[in-house]
């Protein structure tokens, strides 16, 4: 399953939600982001899917490595990608939130997110 990633900064601080309960990897904090549909490109996905989760217009800066992951659950393909907000103004939609980035490793990520997490949190 391949999933776009949106890495979202703002003055030092990372746009985190936590997983509802009833999805995989429930309780656990993740950056926007969901599967890319059919014929839409990866960055058009993590614009998108940050869209929708958050209520928040980026643009792509840049990107991070691309992970593969295994779960109980399945393989997952992800693509994260380096966004600004277009609004500086405006605020995410719940469950989201601004952490910043040297509290990063007080929240639990999923697996996959970890060497992504371990290097933002040292910038």
């Amino acid at each position: 399953m391949q999933i776009a990633i949106a890495v979202v900064e703002h003055q030092g601080k990372y746009l985190i939600g936590q997983r509802l309960p009833g999805v995989p990897l429930a309780g656990l904090w993740e950056f926007p982001g969901g599967k890319v549909q059919l014929g839409e490109t990866p960055e058009n996905a993590a614009v998108r899917e940050c869209r929708e989760e958050t209520g928040l217009e980026v643009t792509i800066v840049g990107r991070y490595p691309d992970v593969e992951h295994q779960y109980e659950h399945g393989h997952v393909s992800l693509a994260f990608f380096a966004c600004q907000l277009v609004d500086v103004s405006r605020q995410p939609a719940p469950p989201f939130q601004w952490v910043a980035a040297a509290h990063l490793g007080e929240y639990s990520f999923p697996a996959a997110n970890r060497a992504l997490v371990d290097s933002l949190k040292s910038l």
